[in-house]
C-alpha cells in the first residue's frame, strides 16, 4: 500500500542513484527501528545512500518517523488471557499438546532484539532470564531468584504458576505434568543442543514425545511482531582491535587442528564480531551484528548476514576476510558439510544446527566455542584501550557523585533522575556509544534486589538515612566499563558501616590476590566472601564475570563464582570484582571494579609462575560507610594507596570545586589508635 511521500521519495532516490526502490527502503527502515536505538540514531542513512542531500535525508527521516508511529499504533493492548488462548488454539491445530517458550533468541545472547521478546509478549514478564511452558490445561512461568518479586508484579497467577528456574526447573515440571502419549513442541532455533537433550529426556521419562516445530507458534500469532533488526555493521579498526582478522582467523584455525575439527559453526555474535573486527547495532547495549559464521581449517570464513545492514565501508573491510552470504544459504552450507568434523558451541549453538549437520552426516563435536578463550584474553591494545576508557569513565563518576552529594540531600532526587544524570554525563564522551547494560539505581529496599530494574511503578526517592546503590557501565569504542558504587544519603547507621566494610574487605582481598597459573575463579571466590562468612553473612550472586572489549559486559567463559568452572584465569582476561550484601526490604551494598589478570614476579624461591590482578576502575569508595576498626592495617594501606591513585589520576584535570570534592573523598583513613 502506498504511503504519503512515495512519489517524492522515489524521485529523490533516483536522483541520488540509489539502487533501492521505496519498498526496499521501507523494509530496511523497519529493520532499523527494530534494532538498538533505531528510533533515535541516524547512522543508518548511509545504508541507503552514502552522501544524501538535505532533501533526501529529510525524506528518509520523515519516513522513519512515520513507520515508527505506525508500529506503535499496531501494537495490541496487552491481554495475557487472550494471547494464551490464541496460543493454545494454534497448538491444537498443529496437533501438539504444549510448547516451551524460552527468553532467548537464535544466538542465546543476554540481550535480545525486540522481535525475540516472545516470553514478554505472552506473559508480560520482562526480565532477562526465564521461560514458560504452556500445556492444554495449565501453564507455568519460570524465573530465577533475581525476579521472584518482579514476576508476581507482571504475570497473572490466574494464568501461570510461578516456578523457580533453578530450584524447580522446566524439566522437573514437565516430568510432573506431561502425560504419556502427549506431544511437546519446541523451537529448535531457541534451544541449545544441551537444552533440547534435557527436554527430550524429560519427555522420554513419562512416555511423551518432543517435537521440533518449523514455525514458532508465537511468531504465527504475534501480528505486530517487530521486524528482524538491521542495525548498521561497522568496522572495528586496528587502533581498538589490536589484532587483524587474519591473525585471529589463523589462531582459530590452529585451535581447530588441535581439537581435530575441520570447521566450527560460530553462532555467538560476539565471537563473529571479535573474529572479523566488526561491530553492529542489532541488540540493546551490546554492539552485536546478528548472524552466523563458519570458520574452516584453512582459516577461511563464510559469513551469513543480511547484506542490507552492512555499510559500504564494511563490505570493503570484509573483502578478503570473509565470504559474505545470505542468511538463507546457511541450511545448504550445513548440508554440504556431511564429510566434516564440526565444532558446535555447547552454550550458544541452536539445536537446529545440530539437526542439520546430523542429517547431512557430519560428525558433530559439541564443546566450547574455539573463539571464546582467545577473545577473553585481551591483547595489549585492547588492555590499553580499557585503561583509557576507564580513566575517562572515572572522571564522569567523580563529577556524578559530587552532583549527587549536593542534589540528593534534600530528598528531591529519585532513582530515574539519578540514573539519567549519569547517562547524560557519559554521553558527552565522543567515544561513547551506549550503556553497557541498563543502569541499576537501587535506593533503600530496591538496592536489596541485586538485579533491580527501575520502572515507573518501583521508582522511589533517594531518602536521607538510606543506602543508594548504583551499578552502571558504558560502551566506548576503546573499551567496556562496569562499576558499582554504594553511598548513603546523609549519615549511615553502624549496621550500614559494618556490612559495607565487610564487603570492602572482601573486595580488597580479591584485588590483592596472588595465585599460580591454572587457578580458576571458583578457587578465588572464597576470598571475597570470607569477611562476610565470619559474621554469618553471604551474598547469592557470583563475585565476578568476564567483560569484553567494546563487546558484552558479561563475557565468558571465565568467571569468579561458587559455581563449578574449569576455566583457568589467564593473562589479559578482564573480570569484575563485585562482592555485596543485601538485607531484604532495607538496603543493598556492592562495590565493583574491573580487574585484569596479569603476570607478576614470583616471590624468591617460587617454583611456579604466578598471576595477580591489575585494577582498571578508579573511583572513590564511600568513606562515610567505612569502619576502619574492622580493617587490618594492610587493608587500610591498600585503600589509601588506591584513593591516592584516584586523586593523582584526576586532580590536574578537574576544576577547583571538583578537585576539592575529590580530595575529601579520597582522604586517608586511619584507625583511632594510629
Amino acid at each position: 500500500m502506498a504511503i504519503s511521500g512515495d512519489a517524492q521519495l522515489a524521485k529523490l532516490l533516483e536522483a541520488a542513484n540509489v539502487d533501492k526502490d521505496v519498498s526496499a527502503v521501507i523494509d530496511l527502515i523497519d529493520g532499523v527501528l527494530a534494532a538498538a536505538e533505531g528510533s533515535t540514531r541516524e547512522d543508518w542513512i548511509d545504508l541507503i545512500c552514502q552522501s544524501p542531500d538535505d532533501a533526501l535525508r529529510a525524506e528518509l527521516l520523515a519516513l522513519r518517523d512515520e513507520r515508527e508511529s505506525r508500529f506503535k499504533m499496531a501494537k495490541d493492548d496487552f491481554d495475557a488471557a487472550h494471547r494464551l488462548d490464541a496460543l493454545r488454539t494454534y497448538l491444537s491445530a498443529k496437533g501438539v499438546d504444549g510448547f516451551v517458550v524460552p527468553r532467548a533468541d537464535e544466538h542465546q545472547g543476554e540481550n535480545v532484539p525486540a522481535r525475540a521478546e516472545r516470553l514478554a509478549w505472552l506473559t508480560g514478564f520482562t526480565g532477562s532470564a526465564g521461560a514458560a511452558v504452556v500445556l492444554r490445561d495449565k501453564a507455568a512461568v519460570f524465573v530465577d531468584g533475581r525476579y521472584t518479586i518482579q514476576v508476581r508484579q507482571q504475570v497473572s497467577r490466574d494464568l501461570f504458576e510461578y516456578r523457580h528456574l533453578v530450584e524447580e526447573p522446566v524439566v522437573g515440571w514437565l516430568h510432573d505434568n506431561l502425560k504419556s502419549g502427549q506431544k511437546l513442541a519446541y523451537d529448535p532455533w531457541l534451544h541449545t543442543v544441551q537444552q533440547a537433550t534435557h527436554l527430550r529426556s524429560a519427555c522420554d521419562a513419562v512416555g511423551a514425545e518432543l517435537i521440533a516445530i518449523d514455525t514458532n507458534p508465537i511468531d504465527a500469532i504475534w501480528h505486530a511482531q517487530p521486524h528482524l533488526p538491521l542495525g548498521p555493521v561497522r568496522p572495528h579498526p586496528m587502533e581498538y582491535a589490536g589484532k587483524s582478522s587474519f591473525e585471529k582467523r589463523t589462531q582459530i584455525a590452529e585451535i581447530l587442528s588441535r581439537i581435530s575439527c575441520d570447521s566450527a559453526i560460530l553462532s555467538a555474535p560476539d565471537s563473529i564480531a571479535w573474529l572479523l573486527n566488526i561491530r553492529g547495532a542489532d541488540v540493546p547495549q551490546t554492539p552485536l551484528a546478528l548472524g552466523y559464521a563458519i570458520i574452516n581449517g584453512d582459516a577461511s570464513v563464510d559469513l551469513f548476514m543480511d547484506e542490507r545492514k552492512i555499510a559500504a565501508e564494511t563490505v570493503a573491510w570484509l573483502s578478503g576476510e570473509a565470504n559474505l552470504r545470505a542468511p538463507g544459504e546457511l541450511a545448504d552450507a550445513l548440508q554440504a558439510m556431511g564429510n566434516q568434523s564440526v565444532r558446535l558451541d555447547e552454550a550458544t549453538a541452536a539445536d537446529w544446527l545440530r539437526m542439520q549437520l546430523s542429517e547431512a552426516g557430519a560428525t558433530v563435536r559439541v564443546g566450547r566455542d574455539p573463539v571464546a578463550i582467545p577473545k577473553a584474553c585481551k591483547n595489549d591494545v585492547e588492555l590499553e584501550g580499557s585503561r583509557k576508557a576507564h580513566k575517562r569513565d572515572g572522571e564522569k563518576i567523580i563529577r556524578y557523585f559530587k552532583w549527587l552529594d549536593e542534589a540528593a540531600s534534600g530528598g528531591d532526587i529519585d532513582e530515574r533522575a539519578a540514573a539519567d544524570m549519569l547517562l547524560s554525563m557519559r554521553a558527552e564522551d565522543p567515544l561513547f556509544r551506549d550503556s553497557s547494560f541498563e543502569t541499576i539505581p537501587g535506593s533503600g529496599p530496591n538496592g536489596a534486589l541485586c538485579h533491580y530494574r527501575n520502572t515507573p511503578e518501583t521508582n522511589r526517592k533517594l531518602t536521607p538515612g538510606e543506602i543508594f546503590l548504583i551499578d552502571s557501565g558504558a560502551q566506548y569504542l576503546d573499551g567496556t566499563t562496569d562499576i558499582t558504587r554504594t553511598t548513603v544519603i546523609g549519615e549511615p547507621s553502624q549496621e550500614h558501616r559494618d556490612r559495607f566494610t565487610r564487603v570492602l574487605k572482601g573486595h580488597i582481598a580479591l584485588a590483592r590476590a596472588v595465585f599460580p597459573v591454572g587457578t580458576t575463579g571458583q578457587q578465588l571466590d572464597t576470598l571475597a566472601r570470607m569477611p562476610l562468612w565470619e559474621a554469618g553473612l553471604d551474598f547469592d550472586h557470583g563475585t565476578g564475570h568476564g567483560v569484553g572489549s567494546y563487546l558484552g559486559v558479561h563475557e565468558g567463559p571465565q568467571r569468579i563464582s561458587k559455581a563449578p568452572n574449569k576455566v583457568a584465569l589467564k593473562p589479559g582476561m578482564i573480570v569484575s570484582n563485585e562482592p555485596g550484601f543485601y538485607k531484604e526490604g532495607e538496603y543493598g551494598i556492592r562495590i565493583e571494579n574491573l580487574i585484569a589478570v596479569t603476570e607478576i614476579d614470583a616471590p624468591i624461591g617460587a617454583d611456579r609462575k604466578m598471576l595477580g590482578f591489575e585494577t582498571l576502575t578508579f573511583s572513590p569508595i564511600e568513606r562515610k560507610l567505612i569502619d576502619p576498626e574492622l580493617m587490618t592495617r594492610d587493608e587500610l594501606q591498600w585503600l589509601n594507596d588506591y584513593h591516592a591513585q584516584v586523586y593523582a589520576m584526576y586532580a590536574d584535570d578537574l576544576d577547583d570545586d571538583h578537585r576539592e570534592w575529590l580530595q575529601n573523598a579520597t582522604a586517608p583513613i586511619k584507625k583511632k589508635q594510629d
